[in-house]
């Protein structure tokens, strides 16, 4: 049913839009989850209290709250080490697992998020899947903050991409010597590379958690004229660029992400959305929020925006009390059309049932 044959329930106009990213735009809580289960199960916790009480706020904030002993210097580096898990758990099944190329083609590193390229737009269609709110992972996130990012990443894509493509290949020898002595080399660096290998790593090739795009954003993002949004996100800029070019969304020219150091706090506190308004040169007040998490519901209310809430990550009774002017499904129930209102170019928003 088009939005025209649906009740329209309010219409009002605003400057500018401000979305938050994750469970908004993009729907990569798979991949998210997967990596907060693994830092819970790095520190003894219960994976499911530690998903629930990091939704919605910056991985700074949040592993500074579970693994207080990092050291300040070492923040950044754990930041990087904890988003590129997530990018990991993003892209593993398509570049490792079932759902990955032929062996002859696979020639592409994990990439960082920074510089993925777009990609073709994904459908607009939702997720079919569940989230797993109680995963458990082996191996310990430490290690991953412990080792710098490139040769990281480059020694497990190896790792994970070697023996496939050494599958495709069948070497030849004159010398049966050789070759026999050939075969018992690889038959040690396979069992070596298994040995090698985490159960967590094996573990993120064998699940589907791929970002997608959010029912409805597409459309959204299309009908806004450049300069008039930007996206006020809980991710650093890895992650954040990442999830965005894997479905296909240019990141705006005003992106701001959690390790932007003119932020003095994250979600709940409004200062992203201020910040972004700021940027775009518009008063945040006369700005429209979409946001998925309780807590940015709360950051964008403080702001002074006309928040919409979307039910997309949250089911709407854990959402419906946190302020929002209005709650929808998701986009496909809001319109936004640019109109001229004295001389000004405005964004007139219709919400439907």
């Amino acid at each position: 049913m088009s939005t025209q044959q649906q009740q329209l329930v309010a219409t009002f106009y605003a400057d500018a839009v401000l979305f938050d990213m994750d469970g908004t735009l993009t729907d990569s809580i798979a991949a998210v989850e997967a990596a907060w289960g693994k830092v819970a199960q790095d520190i003894g916790q219960d994976p499911a209290y530690v998903i629930a009480a990091t939704h919605g706020k910056r991985a700074v904030d949040n592993l500074a709250q579970f693994k207080p002993h990092i050291k300040a210097h070492e923040m950044d580096d754990e930041v990087e080490a904890f988003e590129q898990s997530i990018l990991y758990f993003a892209d593993a099944y398509n570049r490792h697992g079932p759902g990955s190329q032929p062996s002859s083609q696979v020639t592409t590193p994990v990439d960082s998020g920074a510089t993925t390229p777009a990609l073709t737009p994904s459908s607009s269609a939702p997720s079919s899947r569940a989230p797993s709110r109680t995963s458990s992972f082996a191996g310990g996130v430490a290690q991953l903050a412990s080792i710098r990012r490139p040769s990281f990443l480059s020694r497990l894509t190896g790792l994970l991409t070697m023996s496939a493509v050494r599958e495709g290949e069948e070497a030849t020898f004159d010398d049966p010597i050789m070759e026999e002595q050939h075969e018992e080399m690889m038959a040690q660096e396979s069992k070596l590379q298994k040995h090698q290998l985490q159960a967590w790593q094996l573990e993120a090739a064998a699940v589907d958690r791929s970002v997608r795009i959010l029912p409805g954003v597409k459309k959204m993002i299309s009908s806004i004229p450049e300069g008039h949004y930007a996206v006020a996100t809980s991710g650093a800029k890895t992650y954040a660029y990442g999830c965005m070019t894997r479905v296909g969304i240019t990141p705006p020219k005003v992106t701001i992400t959690a390790d932007d150091k003119r932020l003095k706090a994250g979600k709940p506190a409004p200062d992203p959305f201020l910040l972004a308004a700021k940027e775009l040169g518009f008063d945040a007040k006369n700005c429209v929020v979409f946001e998925d998490s309780p807590s940015g519901i709360k950051a964008g209310v403080a702001s002074g925006a006309t928040v919409i809430a979307v039910c997309t990550s949250h089911e709407r009774s854990k959402i419906e009390n946190c302020g929002a002017h209005y709650l929808v499904p998701n986009m496909e129930k809001v319109t936004c059309e640019p109109v001229e209102q004295d001389g000004k170019l405005q964004l007139k928003f219709s919400i439907y049932a």
